[in-house]
């Protein structure tokens, strides 16, 4: 499938005018990258509307919407983009192609029609592995050794659109789903911008996903971060890499929410305790799980501050040998 609309190599001097969609932190560096382009001009910026957060609960802007104000562009915030009159607000903007970068949004056949370039998606996997909302997560939930971008151009499917370039990207040992996200967002986001003009001037012919290899990363859930003492260490500290920074590695403890801030995985202790009991290991607290033993570097209570589980032991000593939460 070749791009359609303008040869743009003919048209010295004319920018493509963009539309760019994104949301959260990961989509920062795309946006930023694009602004910098000499080849296009950013006409609109189209986020989530600001959400209530922290304790206060304030309204609070995404950090798209920050940059975007930052650089005067035009920002849009519909709750929606399915009625007519947003589809009609978008075209509005005439855009060639639209970029969209972890935007939160399903666009339909109204919106992914409206660009004669196409809707363009910063995906960060090597599709068709890990479609959906969380790829990051999933690939770390899978204890995988490499992911990826993938630039695709989006269709009416979940992630099934077809590929106009991918750049593979090792995953580090100790690597949580924040640091990982952000090399993701900049590899992305450089890949974006070398990809779009060449795909503007028709060089590029964007391939089919694969049929095999298929896998799905759902929407993380915040349950998802309650420890599941049945696990393996090694299990449990995935979950504790791929849930940052949300929802975390939690559990239950005396009726209270214990926050797991800092754990180490401890995949050869063996004993006779059950799995959830805290105890005392060479390298200090740990908690059994269904193979091995979790050390927990520092834990938070709700309420409290962090602190390492040392100090936090010597207020609370009961707190030893106690079986936290419940084994699911």
């Amino acid at each position: 499938m070749r791009s359609s609309g303008r040869v743009w190599s003919e048209l010295p001097g004319v920018a493509m005018r963009l539309v760019f969609m994104g949301t959260p932190d990961f989509a920062v560096p795309t946006l930023r990258r694009l602004l910098e382009m000499a080849e296009a001009e950013v006409v609109a910026v189209v986020t989530q509307p600001d959400r209530p957060a922290g304790r206060g609960r304030r309204m609070q802007m995404s950090p798209v919407k920050e940059l975007a104000l930052a650089h005067g562009l035009p920002v849009w915030q519909p709750p929606s983009l399915r009625p007519p009159e947003a589809v009609a607000g978008l075209a509005a903007y005439r855009p060639d192609a639209i970029v969209v970068a972890a935007f939160g949004q399903i666009l339909r056949p109204a919106v992914l029609d409206l660009p004669p370039l196409g809707c363009l998606n910063v995906h960060a996997s090597l599709l068709p592995r890990w479609r959906g909302a969380a790829p990051i997560a999933a690939a770390l939930l899978a204890g995988d050794r490499e992911t990826g971008v993938t630039i695709m151009r989006l269709d009416a499917g979940l992630d099934t659109g077809p590929i106009l370039a991918q750049a593979p990207v090792p995953i580090g040992d100790e690597e949580t789903a924040v640091e990982l996200g952000r090399r993701l967002a900049e590899c992305g986001a450089a890949l974006l911008v070398e990809t779009l003009p060449r795909w503007a001037r028709g060089e590029i012919v964007a391939q089919p996903q694969p049929t095999e290899g298929v896998t799905y990363a759902p929407p993380v859930r915040k349950e998802d971060g309650r420890a599941d003492w049945s696990l393996s260490a090694v299990e449990l500290w995935r979950r504790w890499r791929a849930y940052q920074p949300w929802p975390g590695l939690y559990t239950d403890w005396q009726g209270q929410n214990l926050r797991l801030v800092r754990v180490r995985p401890l995949p050869q202790w063996r004993g006779p305790a059950a799995p959830g009991q805290v105890i005392t290991v060479r390298e200090g607290v740990a908690v059994v799980t269904g193979a091995g033993a979790l050390l927990l570097e520092e834990v938070q209570l709700a309420g409290k501050r962090a602190m390492p589980t040392a100090d936090f032991c010597c207020g609370r000593p009961d707190f030893l040998g106690t079986v936290l939460g419940s084994t699911l």
